[in-house]
């Protein structure tokens, strides 16, 4: 195992973890972005099974956060305002009239801290200033990137804030288990154990409150399917998000971490297992991505790679019935996510 540094054009470092099968994961301190994840497929050809680009200015200029850290509350809140503590916080609007992934002055645009640095792992933190994008609390979040050699890779967060807050910190990493440019994932097979989930009021992406079993519907992932095979089905919530960019339901609440989701991939063998101990992941498979140029000149397009959101229900701090991501002043918020790869 081990970690190099390297420049990350004229400001910043690339992070190269390296296990003992070759697999390395790249991480940067703009934002504490994963930039690439390299590994074998089944014909043994290095592959990269996320989208990115090759220099910080397209990170800069990326409107699809492509590898983000989101924080300190990603998804959307509606009406970009809350309350918490009697008191109503009124955050930037930036998505129609709701509040994305904590407002403008996004983690992935900012310079993050390189607090520890170890043979397999590099954590990166950021600070968030008291009313920072209009949340309360001086905020400190971390996130540390752990590549072991069984090829998972472990996002551990941690917070804490000195004025009760809303936490909700997740990755925002485009998967294509074909390679990065290799196209379309509508032929990615997915199994997810959501036995339900959080049906929109409309293009918003506001969810009404409902928890809806998937059962019988285009949502239902409880047997390994295509992605693609239900996305152009007559369904109302699919066509609010031009296909699949919706909460599914892992448990009530936050708790031990387990497997929830698996992904795979026929044409290059590789499958990847998704961990959380978080309540919710938000599946989206890229309906917005517009044709341009990615890493290595390749080119990214619509449904051109999928993310696995796992956070709190969108909208939660506002919802009755939805588990809170309240993190209480003095209190120290932990949450683990993995990606285990492997090829078969």
């Amino acid at each position: 195992m081990s970690v190099t540094k390297e420049p990350f054009g004229n400001e910043y470092t690339l992070y190269t973890i390296t296990n003992e099968k070759g697999t390395q994961a790249k991480v940067t301190d703009l934002g504490g972005t994963l930039v690439s994840l390299l590994l074998q497929d089944k014909n043994e050809t290095m592959r990269d099974v996320v989208l990115g680009y090759d220099t910080p200015e397209e990170y800069r200029a990326n409107g699809f956060f492509f590898g983000a850290w989101v924080g300190r509350s990603g998804n959307r809140i509606d009406k970009a305002k809350f309350e918490l503590d009697g008191k109503v916080w009124q955050l930037p609007v930036n998505d129609n009239e709701n509040n994305l992934h904590s407002g403008l002055e996004y983690f992935h645009l900012r310079r993050a801290q390189v607090t520890a640095c170890t043979e397999n792992s590099v954590t990166f933190e950021i600070q968030d200033a008291h009313l920072r994008q209009g949340f309360p609390g001086n905020f400190t979040g971390t996130v540390t990137y752990t590549l072991t050699d069984d090829n998972t890779l472990k996002l551990k967060y941690t917070a804490q804030c000195d004025q009760d807050t809303v936490c909700n910190m997740t990755n925002h990493s485009y998967f294509n288990l074909g390679g990065h440019d290799s196209g379309s994932i509508l032929d990615t097979q997915l199994w997810m154990s959501c036995e339900a989930y959080t049906p929109v009021i409309d293009a918003q992406a506001i969810p009404t409150g409902e928890i809806r079993p998937v059962a019988g519907s285009a949502f239902d992932f409880t047997s390994p399917r295509t992605i693609g095979r239900d996305i152009e089905a007559d369904d109302e919530q699919l066509a609010f998000g031009g296909g699949y960019d919706h909460n599914f339901v892992i448990g009530k609440d936050k708790g031990e971490v387990v497997r929830f989701a698996e992904a795979y991939q026929p044409k290059t063998g590789i499958c990847m297992e998704v961990y959380t101990d978080l309540p919710g992941v938000q599946l989206y498979v890229g309906n917005f991505i517009t044709k341009h140029k990615g890493k290595g000149a390749a080119e990214y397009d619509y449904r051109g790679g999928f993310c696995m959101e796992t956070q709190y229900y969108p909208n939660s701090i506002n919802q009755e019935g939805f588990a809170k991501p309240v993190l209480k002043a003095g209190q120290k918020f932990e949450s683990v996510t993995c990606y285990k790869f492997s090829v078969r």
